[in-house]
């Protein structure tokens, strides 16, 4: 069975404003100090039915507003109600950590606002403080799906009281095989609550989601790809192989921030090592890293500190970041959802951004089906480190060359008749640095001998 995205017959109409809407002064008054007036289109579409407790289904590109969409009417709606010991209220199941945090860090200005107490349930953290923070009790849980399951298999949480729960990003949970742990937790909040979700793609097992637990939803469909985004332009870059590297490293040394994607653990910290041993500021985020270290990065690119954050896919969902206006991606993703979900880590909320795509001769049909497949249009330009065009494109230039974590720099083309070679090279060293051949050197060596035996010869 297929989701059909039309409006029901009488949806609530879309409000201009949030004071069109039966908020709670102490939530306008935050609206107001966060500077927002104007609620994004897929707020104004969704936030009448959801705040009058309809079950709502909503598709929205990632970082069009989706969650004060599903947070505001969750927390209104749950306000004045105090949870009991290890029973909330209302729930959001997300399906990574990072998107667990940003969704808690969005809704806890408001949530203060109204008194209301929340826990952030998510594997990689103490679980003994998320016990505790629910035995204290929180009214408002936001968790992922395996550390919500083992917190109940611990009897340390129980849903029955659950009466708002939220499916954020339910796609990608189906994708990564969390479809058991949702239907578990679907099943044991309380049958007659409300349920909404939303997500940037509706597809696959989401249709049984749809089906078995929402009830008459009032489905809406807002800014549906990055592909339909005007303010995101898309290049794709054809490089020679072994100035992939050097090509690389001259975008990440650009003024501003970007945002890498890489396909492996591997790979992630390969280029980050170059990157830094290069003089630019770049840290790594992959499943790998511990939560507190993935947390401290995640801060550090938010807040300037880190410049470039080298990622595998982990980081497509669930990061926001304001002003990131290039993404690229080092390795191309191998599916169109891969695509306009790491698309849209920039160009959000109205912001302009550009999404850049690296890719080998023999890369380019692959790529080009991608591209077909996401909807996008994108301009393809080969170019070559240090030249103007990958400049004008992506805002490359040479980094510094000076080690941020003191030992060697790393190699670098000096120019662009000389390729990088990347990392783990097998040639001969002793090339030396500056790209002279085993015979010049010989060469040079021979003539320094006949030099010095001249002199012993007094001629």
């Amino acid at each position: 069975m297929s989701v059909a995205l039309t409006p029901p017959v009488s949806p609530a109409s879309p409000v201009a404003s949030f004071a069109e809407l039966e908020l709670p002064a102490a939530v306008l008054r935050t609206l107001t100090e966060r500077g927002l007036r104007e609620p994004f289109p897929i707020q104004a579409a969704t936030l009448p039915s959801a705040l009058a407790g309809r079950d709502v289904l909503g598709r929205g590109r990632t970082g069009s507003g989706k969650t004060l969409a599903f947070g505001l009417p969750l927390l209104v709606r749950t306000a004045g109600r105090r949870a009991e010991p290890k029973r909330p209220l209302a729930l959001v199941l997300v399906p990574t950590r990072e998107l667990a945090q940003q969704v808690s860090e969005a809704l806890v200005p408001y949530a203060d606002a109204l008194r209301l107490r929340m826990a952030t349930v998510v594997g990689g953290m103490s679980i003994g403080r998320q016990t505790a923070a629910l035995r204290d009790g929180a009214e408002v849980v936001v968790a992922t799906p395996g550390r919500l399951h083992d917190l109940i298999e611990r009897k340390a949480c129980r849903l029955e009281r659950v009466r708002i729960t939220v499916l954020d990003e339910a796609d990608q949970m189906c994708d990564m095989g969390f479809l058991p742990q949702v239907t578990e937790v679907l099943d044991q909040v309380h049958h007659d609550g409300q349920r909404m979700l939303f997500s940037a793609t509706l597809d696959r097992e989401v249709d049984q989601l749809v089906s078995r637990y929402l009830h008459d939803p009032v489905v809406h469909s807002v800014d549906p790809s990055a592909g339909a985004v005007t303010t995101m332009d898309h290049h794709v870059l054809v490089v020679h192989g072994p100035d992939r590297y050097a090509v690389t490293t001259e975008i990440a040394a650009r003024d501003g921030r970007v945002l890498l994607f890489l396909d492996t653990k591997h790979a992630v910290d390969q280029l980050t090592r170059h990157l830094r041993a290069s003089g630019v500021h770049a840290a790594g985020l992959h499943s790998g890293k511990s939560q507190p270290q993935r947390t401290r990065t995640l801060a550090q690119f938010k807040n300037g500190q880190v410049t470039v954050l080298v990622a595998t896919n982990v980081a497509a969902r669930g990061l926001h970041v304001d002003d990131l206006d290039l993404v690229v991606n080092v390795d191309p993703p191998t599916d169109p959802k891969d695509y306009l979900h790491r698309a849209g880590r920039t160009a959000r909320a109205g912001e302009s951004g550009r999404v850049v795509t690296l890719v080998l001769p023999g890369q380019r049909r692959e790529v080009s089906q991608l591209m077909a497949g996401a909807g996008i249009e994108a301009k393809t330009t080969k170019v070559r480190s240090g030249e103007a065009e990958l400049s004008r494109i992506t805002g490359a230039k040479a980094p510094s060359g000076t080690p941020l974590d003191g030992g060697p720099a790393a190699p670098r083309a000096k120019n662009t008749n000389t390729p990088f070679r990347g990392l783990g090279t097998s040639k001969d060293t002793s090339r030396g640095t500056g790209g002279k051949s085993r015979k010049a050197t010989e060469a040079r060596k021979l003539a320094e001998a006949r030099k010095a035996a001249r002199v012993r010869r007094g001629g």
